[in-house]
């Protein structure tokens, strides 16, 4: 009797968001984008196909709760590494950027993976790419601590492609071969204008 008078739970739409854009994380992790579905995100999530339906209309809504999700963990991940370094020369941040594209490579590259399917979405659904502008802009934003606009510009470019060619390609780079690249462009050069980018 006590259970049948005690007072239903109020659901939490924003918690369930939250578990199916997490879910659509998971299955794109699984079965890349092709393989997203909302019935394949209901099961992971453990909830009613409505659910996903109801919150998430369209395939394209459901990646793009799961890009910003992505964003959102990048930026707050960047955030907290700017934060325990405070100041780092040329060469300490040479080491250091080698260090995080060296761990894309091994037990963290199927979240890059996902992660990068997510970005590259972008290139067919326009109204992604807002949210795709982020993952660079937040790099930027962490290295303007270091360095001048266009270095910092520069060297986000870089990572990007070093870390798409390292996990599409037949073999990721090897550690020499990042911390060459990225030494080239993090050594300040003073016959270079480091004028902020037009």
């Amino acid at each position: 009797m006590a259970e049948q008078n005690a007072p239903r739970r109020r659901r939490d739409p924003q918690r369930r968001i939250a578990e199916i854009a997490a879910a659509t994380e998971r299955v794109i992790a699984e079965r890349g984008i092709e393989g997203l579905t909302h019935r394949a995100v209901a099961e992971e999530a453990g909830v009613p196909l409505g659910a996903t339906t109801y919150h998430f209309a369209t395939k394209d809504d459901l990646i793009a709760a799961a890009l910003q999700r992505s964003v959102a963990r990048f930026g707050a991940y960047l955030e907290d590494w700017v934060a325990q370094r405070p100041e780092l020369t040329p060469e300490q941040l040479t080491v250091l950027l080698t260090d995080a594209l060296m761990g894309c490579f091994g037990p963290a590259r199927d979240t890059q993976v996902m992660e990068f399917e997510l970005y590259m979405a972008a290139l067919r659904r326009p109204a992604l790419r807002e949210v795709a502008d982020q993952y660079m802009q937040l790099s930027i934003d962490a290295l303007l601590p270091y360095t001048d606009p266009v270095t910092a510009h520069a060297a986000t470019v870089a990572m990007n492609g070093i870390t798409l060619r390292g996990l599409a390609g037949t073999r990721p780079p090897t550690r020499t071969e990042v911390e060459a690249v990225l030494r080239r462009i993090l050594t300040p050069n003073p016959a270079l204008p480091t004028d902020d980018l037009a």
